[in-house]
């Protein structure tokens, strides 16, 4: 049975960066779908997962508002772009 994939020196979800949270989400969904590992360990991993995914989209909602206040009202949409 593989060790715990959480490193005892992580940064706190709070203090990554987009690119960061990420990263470490992608592996940890990739730990979950392929091992069969204890449930404990899974629990933990969903848990940092979860935090992660909403610290994605802290830093997404930043990043969203500071394209409207530099943009203001000329912003398009990426649905709306014309080809």
């Amino acid at each position: 049975m593989p060790k715990s994939t959480a490193k005892k020196t992580e940064k706190p979800v709070e203090e990554l960066s987009y690119e960061e949270a990420l990263a470490e989400l992608e592996n940890i969904v990739s730990v979950l779908e392929g091992e069969q590992g204890q449930l404990e360990e899974a629990i933990k991993l969903f848990e940092r997962g979860q935090a992660l995914a909403a610290r994605c989209g802290v830093l997404l909602e930043a990043a969203e508002l500071k394209v409207k206040q530099v943009a203001g009202d000329t912003a398009v949409p990426f649905e709306e772009e014309s080809e």
